[in-house]
């Protein structure tokens, strides 16, 4: 890891070197089925986050486009986000949607500088099981929060904290919509059954299934499925079921003007922690995703630093449009690598499609009923979830489930950032015991008479060394001499080594000599930097165990 700057060298620059018409074709294809997919997410993500349908499409337009242009991965696909879908919500509720357009420039800046730096490695070292935990866990939010519109209820504002969502939700479960509730039902149905319909030994003949009207079908997406049949039915049978144009008064047929969100200082004080959980969460999100598509797709591997830097870009430009954060997507990636995506060029594509749609569909939306949207997004937080962790649990160890249950409940309960804080610190405190057990000072059981023979093994560091400090009030009477035998000791901290001195000086006291035998390159050189080895004597380092109890036992007479 290094803090020297990244060269600024998107992936698409090497990806055109050699691009054929067929690549182009196979680019177009994708793009256009991922942008077809993303226009219903875009706009539920958004609505669900608490903000404009626009500001959904604006931020898979804009952001999707500077995330392909600029990314380290082939065929990442860029935009909002189910993930952020509780953090977006939580921010606007507690901060106002300006705040929000602030922390997520700001986060888009630190994400740039972790790239810029090289520091995108550092998002790998986040455990697995802090990632399925707190993924769970804002999948759960995710779909607490679309209970509201699924069923229709008259709720004026959801409140942001899970537990008055549930009561808040329990209180209004009187004013229940059964069109809304049905229309919500029937897409979720829609979306599950919808790719089933087609595959290999579902309930359609075989001679049918190779029709190719129904191919053709098979290649529209679900949630456009479901999106244009239940909006035109509920148009026909004039349902009274809340709309996007009841709510918004529809989507604008032309993409926002630039605009500053005003800033101070004062404010963007307030807002690290929401800027830091923006950062936190895209930079996993579009690296997970990345490696993700890097297994789908094989070398070359996706640049972490550079994907960082197009990531923030994006985060950085797509405010001043009124754009929400973006990351990666997983769903829509791998849509697009499924459709034929071969390099970033798809997703340049999907995000014109996209535009194309909004300059020319956009009145079409009005009719778009809420409760069709929840069902998409209640159905992507299903697939979001890693649930069948939870039933593996029992095969693993007791830290194992510790961490990813007490960070899925931290993040239900309280919030994203407290859930991976206290992760983090749950995570360390098992490896640090884990690593103490691992340490061992075994004391060998064919000693010379007055000497303590002790072999060292793993790592010493502060989390072990209470069983250095202990060896001094463990030497049997008669004692003259202690030998630390080190051949299998990895490494030594600086605590580690503090411990060797004082055990010396607590030897010396009693007129006992300490020797230290056979060290490994990395003990030794600590032991040469920091003095030891002229405190302790150089008569008494050896290297190897012969030499040292030749030097223990004292000459005959």
């Amino acid at each position: 890891m290094s803090l020297q700057p990244h060269p600024f060298r998107p992936r698409l620059l090497d990806a055109l070197k050699g691009y054929e018409r067929r690549h182009f074709f196979a680019d177009l294809g994708a793009g256009i089925t991922v942008g077809v997919v993303a226009l219903p997410l875009a706009m539920a993500f958004a609505i669900a986050s608490g903000v404009k349908p626009e500001q959904g499409l604006f931020t898979a337009i804009i952001g999707g486009l500077l995330v392909s242009l600029l990314g380290g991965s082939r065929v990442q696909i860029g935009g909002p986000a189910g993930a952020f879908i509780v953090i977006v919500y939580g921010i606007v509720q507690r901060y106002g949607l300006t705040n929000l357009l602030i922390a997520t420039a700001l986060a888009g800046m630190l994400m740039f500088a972790l790239g810029f730096f090289k520091l995108g490695v550092l998002v790998r070292y986040i455990p697995v099981t802090i990632v399925i935990g707190f993924t769970n866990g804002i999948a759960v939010l995710i779909a607490f929060s679309q209970i509201k519109d699924l069923l229709g209820l008259t709720i004026a504002k959801l409140p942001s904290d899970f537990f008055s969502q549930v009561h808040t939700l329990a209180t209004h479960l009187h004013t229940l919509n059964l069109h809304a509730l049905g229309l919500g039902a029937a897409t979720v149905l829609m979306l599950f059954f919808w790719p089933r319909l087609f595959a290999p030994g579902s309930l359609l003949p075989a001679p049918l299934l190779e029709g190719r009207t129904l191919r053709s079908a098979s290649r529209v997406p679900g949630p456009i499925i479901a999106l244009v049949l239940l909006s035109a039915l509920a148009w026909w049978l004039q349902m009274p079921v809340e709309t996007i144009g009841t709510r918004f008064g529809g989507i604008p047929q032309s993409l926002p003007s630039l605009e500053l969100p005003p800033f101070s200082w004062e404010s963007a004080k307030e807002l690290v922690i929401p800027t830091l959980t923006i950062a936190l969460l895209g930079g996993v999100e579009s690296l997970l995703c990345a490696r993700i598509a890097d297994n789908l797709t094989g070398p070359p591997r996706h640049d972490p630093n550079q994907e960082l830097m197009a990531q923030g870009v994006a985060n950085m430009v797509v405010p001043f449009f009124g754009g929400i954060p973006v990351t990666g997507t997983i769903a829509r990636t791998v849509t697009s690598i499924r459709a034929g995506a071969k390099t970033p060029v798809a997703g340049i594509v999907h995000s014109l499609t996209l535009l194309l749609i909004v300059l020319v569909a956009a009145p079409l939306a009005m009719n778009v009923p809420l409760a069709v949207l929840a069902g998409i997004v209640l159905f992507a937080a299903w697939n979001m979830g890693e649930w069948h962790e939870f039933a593996r649990l029992r095969r693993f160890s007791v830290p194992y489930r510790t961490v990813l249950l007490g960070t899925f409940l931290l993040t239900v309960i309280f919030d994203l950032t407290v859930a991976v804080q206290v992760g983090l610190v749950m995570a360390c405190g098992f490896f640090i015991y884990r690593m103490s057990t691992l340490f061992r000072a075994d004391l060998a059981t064919d000693s010379p008479p007055g000497v303590q023979v002790y072999r060292l093994y793993g790592t010493l560091f502060f989390g072990a060394v209470g069983k250095v400090e202990a060896i001094s009030q463990q030497l049997p009477p008669g004692t003259h001499a202690v030998v630390l035998e080190m051949h299998q000791l990895v490494s030594i901290d600086n605590s580690g080594l503090d411990a060797l001195m004082q055990l010396h000086k607590a030897l010396e006291r009693e007129g006992i000599r300490l020797i230290l035998c056979d060290l490994n390159e990395q003990p030794r050189e600590m032991v040469r930097r920091a003095g030891f080895d002229a405190a302790l004597g150089i008569d008494n380092i050896t290297t190897h165990l012969g030499g040292a109890l030749s030097r223990a036992i004292p000459p005959t007479r």
